[in-house]
């Protein structure tokens, strides 16, 4: 059966079932081809850039409001409508997943989406990506159970490497971290896939690496997976990291670690161009060769969701069809004539 579309107008949505036509979500994004889950349809739960980190590789820039404190930011019965929306076309997914450019675990209601997901869509497997910081709070680590996998960061076992890569809140400790963490495998009966983002000389050297190991050992996690940077982050002095780097510190890390350690492999299958990718190119290349954006301005201008943008301008730098430069504003984007 050919892929067909849906394109919401705001927050871009194409199905794989359906016929083309224009719907506008708010708080959903995709179905995106994702590295690690497939096709994944994407929830955001927070408002753009609430995090309680401001990591120096995020590909959504840096964070502007850093925070702790949970809220219930939008009403509930507003996400779950667009879900109800969405879902009724019974789309083909691998995963429903909490995502987007801010913290998931920050909204107080989230424990209440997890379970009315769980309730209304058994069939649908449900992934957190979070950074874990919240899971010190035995309440946050109880609302996600019913997740079927759980994808948290630690990109560094010492207070100088976490305080170089992540940017935290003054107050928090790396150690509260791993400890909720810990705390977290052991209550949690589902998949924990931990991710590392690895920035060279920092958490690339023998030290931080053994640290890493004994965190992760303490952690238990099912895999480990090892990232880099594809496209610009937060800060220009991030740079990718080549594959032989990327390839030792995996055998560095495997070495002293009791599960399995993979580099993120891009994903297992790329579909044919969805004519939401072809509109949203054709967008960018006509907006960027008039005048350089950042990709929130283009999120903006176009009323299209921060992740499909930031997702189709990594393809486009990739293919060396635009360029990224950083005045004071952030990273803005050109297309190359």
């Amino acid at each position: 059966m050919p892929i067909t579309s849906t394109m919401a107008v705001g927050n871009p949505i194409y199905n794989l079932e359906q016929p083309f036509k224009m719907i506008k979500y708010k708080h959903l994004f995709g179905p995106v081809m994702s590295r690690r889950l497939g096709i994944s349809l994407g929830i955001d739960l927070v408002p753009y850039k609430y995090c309680p980190l401001n990591c120096v590789y995020c590909e959504v820039q840096r964070t502007t409001h850093q925070v702790t404190k949970r809220e219930a930011f939008f009403e509930t019965r507003e996400i779950l409508a667009e879900l109800d929306s969405f879902m009724s076309t019974n789309p083909h997914l691998d995963y429903i997943t909490f995502s987007g450019a801010g913290e998931p675990t920050l909204n107080s209601l989230l424990g209440q989406i997890v379970n009315y997901i769980k309730a209304k869509y058994p069939s649908y497997k449900l992934a957190l990506l979070t950074n874990g910081i919240l899971f010190s709070d035995p309440e946050v680590r109880k609302e996600v159970l019913p997740c079927d996998i759980v994808l948290p960061s630690l990109d560094s076992a010492t207070q100088e490497g976490f305080e170089k890569i992540n940017r935290p809140c003054p107050e928090m400790k790396v150690e509260e971290l791993i400890e909720g963490l810990i705390h977290f495998r052991q209550e949690y009966k589902g998949i924990v896939w931990l991710e590392v983002f690895l920035v060279s000389g920092i958490n690339t050297i023998p030290q931080e690496i053994s640290a890493l190991a004994k965190a992760i050992n303490n952690i238990k996690p099912d895999l480990v997976q090892l990232n880099c940077l594809d496209r610009p982050g937060a800060e220009d002095w991030v740079k990718p990291i080549p594959l032989h780097t990327l390839k030792q510190v995996k055998a560095q890390l495997s070495q002293q670690v009791c599960v399995p350690v993979e580099i993120i492999a891009k994903v297992k299958y790329q579909p044919t161009e969805s004519q939401l990718d072809s509109e949203i190119i054709e967008l960018l290349h006509n907006t960027l060769k008039r005048r350089p954006s950042t990709a929130e301005d283009l999120s903006a201008m176009l009323d299209i969701h921060i992740n499909e943008i930031s997702k189709v301008l990594s393809q486009l730098y990739q293919e060396k069809k635009i360029t990224a430069q950083r005045p004071s504003r952030g990273v803005f984007y050109k297309w190359i004539s």
